[in-house]
């Protein structure tokens, strides 16, 4: 029984600290936004404001901030051209909430000054939104071949491998994504210094914030290593038994 399935006890145990990674990384994100949420910047300037005076600054005027929804749901979007802030960020002067929009108009620099590892992961999302609807009836199809028709190795291997090529685009998505964000981050908190928005302990406090967040994406890359190399074994070894 071992050596049947060793491939997914051993898998199962290597995944368990990386899904707890994750755990803790985002509990240190809630927590750090929540003990600095409390703490209101001497400015007395909202996160809204802050970011579209930076905007502003920076010369970026196709870009609007607006209010979504939802709690830490904030984003950067190119294709329309906004920054979204959410309830408990836009209008809140909390140094966690100005440090958390000044991480997205981060992004909105980025694509302002041809950061090339943004345009890339812009490429990639492209590539794993197609890869994504054909990863899992590659796969089907070809265990299907190597199982039912005769002499359909080679038509069989060419999906599997296919399938599992298009299954690693996840991973080269999630490694690009973290020198985005990191830059991303590291632009806010250049900003904050160069434009006098946050005093150095505040920097420290909302910094904090930001260096909490980027470990998720840490956290993302790993469980995505492992849950490919996961699929790998199981493909194979389905692969080995047909």
């Amino acid at each position: 029984m071992w050596s049947l399935y060793w491939e997914y006890y051993v898998m199962g145990i290597v995944l368990l600290p990386a899904i707890i990674f994750s755990i803790i990384a985002q509990a240190k994100v809630n927590g750090a936004f929540k003990k600095y949420s409390q703490v209101k910047s001497q400015s007395g300037m909202t996160a809204k404001q802050v970011a579209e005076m930076v905007l502003e600054k920076e010369g970026i005027t196709d870009v609007v901030v607006v209010k979504t929804g939802g709690h830490l749901t904030d984003y950067y979007s190119d294709k329309d051209k906004q920054v979204a802030l959410s309830e408990d960020v836009c209008d809140s002067t909390s140094v966690a909430s100005i440090g958390i929009a000044l991480h997205e108009v981060g992004h909105a620099m980025q694509y302002a000054k041809g950061y090339k590892p943004v345009i890339m992961r812009n490429f990639m999302v492209k590539v794993c939104n197609l890869s994504s609807t054909l990863l899992w009836p590659l796969v089907i199809i070809g265990l299907c071949f190597n199982l039912l028709v005769v002499n359909g190795g080679l038509v069989g291997n060419i999906c599997l491998w296919a399938g599992i090529g298009f299954f690693g685009f996840s991973v080269i998505l999630n490694l690009v994504t973290l020198p985005v964000e990191y830059n991303a981050s590291n632009r806010a908190k250049a900003v904050m210094t160069e434009q006098n928005i946050l005093t150095a302990e505040e920097k420290s406090q909302a910094s904090e914030v930001l260096n909490a967040a980027a470990l998720t994406y840490v956290a993302a890359l790993l469980v995505s290593m492992l849950n490919f190399v996961r699929f790998l074994l199981v493909v194979l070894s389905n692969r080995k038994k047909d």
